[in-house]
C-alpha cells in the first residue's frame, strides 16, 4: 500500500491530490505553476508532498496528471509547421471548413486562420468512392512529388487526410509508408488512425490538431516521466483524457489528441463523484481557476458527453466531456476600453506575475485583486500559504481603473466582480438552452480556487437550487484525475440503411471492436475483470443532414432485434427534438465501443450531524452589495456536520475562500460540503 497521487496544472497553481491506501485520508497541496518551465512544478510539488506530509517519491503507488500543454499549443499557435496531403482536388478543405460565420451574432466575424497555410496542402492523386471501392488508383509518384515540396517549404510534420478514408485507410496507409521511406524524420499523421469519422473537414482538423501538438507534447510527457524517475517516482504516469478517462504517457505520446482536454475533464469527474456522494440529481459544475470559468452538466452523478468542443479557435471532433469556458478566471485582467467601458479579460495574469496582491510583479488589476478590495479576500493565506495577501497592492490597482473611471476604489472592484458574473451568466444561459433543463433544478457545484468566490454570486442570477462547495474545492480537479477509470472509445463508421440483412453486420463490427477495447484495456492494465463496456451508434432518418449518438442494448443486437434498435434511436429523437417518425427509413452512420476499467476511488467520510450554529472567529468590515458592512468570518476546518448558520458571511480554508451574500443560509451537509441557498429555499 501507498500513496495515490493526482495533479491537475492550471493558469495560476499546481493542485495535488493525495488518496492514503492503507487509511483512506485524502491530502492537498498548491504550488505556483511553471508555464516558462512546464513540469517543473510537478517536480516542485513532489518535493513538497515530502516536506509537508513526510510522503517520500517511493511510497507514491500510482501518478495521474492532467495537463494543459496541447491545447495552450493551440491557442498559442506554437505547434509544428505541418504539411496536408489532401486527395487531388480536394484541397480547400481547411479554408472551406463548414462555412459558418463563427459568430451568429456578429455580422462582422471572420473565420480564423487555418493551423496550415494552403500553400502548405498539396493534392494527392488518388480517389476512393464513398463505399470504400477505389475509383482511381493511388499514383505513388504524386506522393514523391508532394514530398519533395513539403520539403522544399519547410514543413516539419505532415498529415494525410484523403476522401473517404474512414471507409477505407489503404491509399492513406500506403501514402504513409511512401513518406517513412521518403523522408523518415518527418513525423505524419493519419486521419484514418486519428478519428476515422465520416465528415471530411472534421476528420481532417481533428488530425490537424493532432499532428500540430504531437511532438511538443511528446517531448513535454518524455521530460516528465524522466525527471518523476529521478526523483523516485517508480509507477509510469497516466494522463487524463477528455473522455473523463486516463491512459498511460506513453499511449499519451502516439494520441496526444485524445488528452487535449485532459485539464478541463478532469475537473467534471471530481464534481461529478461529489454529486454522486452528495445525491445531488442535477448539478452545474463551475471550475474557475486562474484563467477560465469552466461550466459542465451534470445529471445523475455523471457528466454529460459530447463531440465538437473548441480548441482555441477550432472543433475537435472526439468524445468528450462537454465543457463549456469563457476568459473569466481569478486572474482575469480588468481593464477600460478607449471608449471608457469597464471590461474583464479574456487576458489572465497567470501565475506570473499574478494578481497584484501576490506580490509576484503583477500591476494590473484581477478578479482576485477586487475580492481583496471589497475585503472579500485576504483574511488568510492563499494557495496553502503560497500567497501572502498584499490588499494595499490591489487597492493601488484596482484604483488605477476607478480614477479612470471616476469612482471609488470598492465600487470598482465590485463593479470588476459584477462584469465577470455577467459573462459567465451568458455562458450558463447559452448551455441552459442547448440542454433545455430549468436551473431552478440544478445546484452548482463550486470549485477551483475561485469558484467558492464566486459560486453564489452566479448561483444568485440564474436562480439555481443551491450552490455547493466541496471539502477541498481548490484542488477537485485534482482528485478527478486520480479517480477516473482507464477508458478509451472505439470507432468504426459504417455508413448503412439499418435492415435486418444489415444488422448481422453491425453485429459483426461491433464484436471487432469489442475485441480491439478489450486488448486495449489488457494491455493497459493487464486485465480485464470488472470492465465496464457501452454501445452505441450515430443514427440518423434517412435524409437527415447529421446524426444522433443513440445508447444500444448489447442484447438487442445479439438477438437481431432490428425494431428495438429503431425504437432506440426514435426515444433519443423524441427527447431531443420533441418528435420521432417511426414510418422513416433509418441509418447507422458508425459504431462505438466505449470500455472502461474499475479504478479504486477514495470514499469521502460520513460525518454525523450536530445541531446548532458555529461560533464565528471575528467579523471582518467587507464591501459587499453596494455598501459597507460588517460580516461574520468561518474558517472552514471549525465547521462540522448538521451545523447551519446565515449570510453573509465568508469561510476561510486552506485551497479558497467562500462567501455568501445576504439573505442566504448555509449548512455543512454529511460529507462535509457546504450547501447554500437563499433564505426560504434552504431544505
Amino acid at each position: 500500500m501507498g500513496y495515490r497521487v493526482g495533479v491537475d496544472i492550471g493558469g495560476s497553481f499546481t493542485d495535488f491530490a493525495v488518496f492514503d491506501e492503507d487509511s483512506g485520508e485524502i491530502k492537498s497541496l498548491k504550488v505556483f505553476s511553471r508555464p516558462d518551465q512546464p513540469g517543473e512544478e510537478v517536480i516542485a510539488g513532489v518535493r513538497m508532498l515530502g516536506e509537508r506530509y513526510g510522503i517520500q517519491p517511493s511510497q507514491i503507488s500510482y501518478f495521474t496528471h492532467g495537463t494543459t500543454v496541447g491545447i495552450n499549443t493551440v491557442i498559442q499557435r506554437k505547434g509544428l509547421k505541418l504539411a496536408l496531403f489532401a486527395t487531388q482536388n480536394f484541397c480547400d478543405v481547411l479554408e472551406l471548413a463548414r462555412l459558418k460565420t463563427p459568430d451568429m451574432y456578429h455580422l462582422l466575424s471572420r473565420r480564423p486562420a487555418p493551423l496550415i497555410k494552403r500553400s502548405m496542402v498539396f493534392g494527392i492523386d488518388e480517389r476512393m468512392a464513398p463505399d470504400g471501392s477505389i475509383r482511381k488508383p493511388l499514383d505513388e509518384g504524386s506522393v514523391e512529388r508532394a514530398v519533395r515540396a513539403a520539403q522544399a517549404a519547410g514543413a516539419e510534420g505532415i498529415v494525410i487526410s484523403l476522401l473517404h478514408a474512414y471507409r477505407n485507410p489503404e491509399h492513406e496507409l500506403r501514402v504513409k509508408e511512401l513518406i517513412a521511406t521518403l523522408a523518415p524524420d518527418l513525423p505524419v499523421s493519419c486521419s484514418s488512425e486519428t478519428w476515422p469519422i465520416i465528415r471530411e473537414y472534421e476528420r481532417t482538423i481533428t488530425a490537424v490538431i493532432g499532428g500540430y501538438v504531437q511532438p511538443r507534447v511528446a517531448h513535454y510527457l518524455g521530460s516528465l516521466q524522466a525527471a518523476l524517475k529521478n526523483v523516485g517516482v517508480q509507477p509510469e504516469p497516466r494522463l487524463t483524457k477528455s473522455n473523463g478517462g486516463v491512459m498511460t504517457a506513453e499511449q499519451g505520446k502516439r494520441d496526444c489528441v485524445q488528452m487535449i482536454l485532459s485539464g478541463t475533464a478532469a475537473g467534471v469527474i471530481g464534481a461529478a463523484h461529489v454529486a454522486a456522494t452528495a445525491d445531488i440529481p442535477r448539478c452545474l459544475s463551475l471550475d474557475i481557476g486562474g484563467t477560465s470559468a469552466d461550466i459542465a452538466v451534470i445529471i445523475d452523478g455523471k457528466p454529460q458527453y459530447g463531440v465538437g468542443e473548441l480548441i482555441g479557435d477550432f472543433q475537435i471532433h472526439i468524445p468528450s466531456v462537454s465543457v463549456s469556458s469563457v476568459g473569466e478566471g481569478g486572474g482575469s485582467i480588468a481593464w477600460v476600453d478607449p471608449l471608457g467601458v469597464l471590461k474583464v479579460g479574456p487576458e489572465s495574469a497567470g501565475s506570473r506575475p499574478g494578481p497584484a496582491c501576490y506580490r509576484r510583479g503583477g500591476t494590473r488589476a484581477t478578479i482576485t485583486d477586487a475580492f481583496v478590495c471589497c475585503g472579500l479576500v485576504g483574511h488568510s493565506d492563499l494557495g496553502y500559504k503560497a500567497v501572502e495577501v498584499d490588499v494595499e497592492a490591489s487597492r493601488k490597482a484596482v484604483g488605477e481603473l476607478a480614477d479612470q473611471l471616476g469612482r471609488g476604489i470598492e465600487e470598482t472592484a465590485e463593479a470588476i466582480i459584477q462584469i465577470a458574473v455577467s459573462g459567465m451568466y451568458s455562458e450558463v444561459s447559452g448551455l441552459v438552452s442547448r440542454y433545455g433543463i430549468d436551473p431552478r433544478e440544478y445546484a452548482v457545484l463550486a470549485f477551483g480556487g475561485a469558484g467558492p468566490m464566486l459560486g453564489c454570486f452566479l448561483a444568485r442570477e440564474i436562480k439555481v437550487k443551491e450552490t455547493v462547495v466541496p471539502p477541498s474545492p481548490g484542488t477537485l480537479s485534482a482528485l478527478g484525475g486520480l479517480i477516473a477509470d482507464l477508458k478509451s472509445d472505439f470507432l468504426k463508421t459504417v455508413y448503412t440503411d439499418l435492415t435486418p440483412a444489415n444488422l448481422a453486420t453491425i453485429r459483426d463490427e461491433f464484436a471487432t471492436l469489442r475485441a480491439r477495447a478489450e486488448d486495449w484495456l489488457r494491455q493497459e492494465q493487464g486485465h480485464i475483470d470488472q470492465a465496464e463496456l457501452t454501445y452505441s451508434a450515430e443514427m440518423r432518418y434517412r435524409g437527415q443532414s447529421y446524426e444522433i449518438d443513440t445508447p444500444l442494448d448489447p442484447a438487442h443486437l445479439a438477438a437481431g432485434d432490428v425494431a428495438a434498435v429503431g425504437q432506440a434511436f426514435h426515444a433519443v429523437h423524441r427527447r431531443l427534438y420533441g418528435h420521432a417518425d417511426e414510418r422513416a427509413p433509418m441509418q447507422v452512420v458508425s459504431l462505438r465501443v466505449v470500455i472502461a476499467g474499475n479504478n479504486d476511488k477514495p470514499r469521502f467520510p460520513r460525518q454525523e450531524p450536530r445541531a446548532g450554529a458555529p461560533t464565528p472567529e471575528r467579523q471582518v468590515s467587507v464591501w459587499l452589495d453596494g455598501g459597507q458592512r460588517d460580516v461574520d468570518l468561518y474558517s472552514r476546518t471549525a465547521l462540522s456536520a448538521g451545523q447551519q448558520f446565515n449570510g453573509p458571511a465568508i469561510v476561510t480554508q486552506d485551497d479558497c475562500t467562500t462567501v455568501i451574500p445576504s439573505h442566504h443560509v448555509c449548512r455543512v451537509d454529511e460529507y462535509a460540503n457546504l450547501r447554500i441557498s437563499a433564505e426560504g429555499d434552504a431544505s
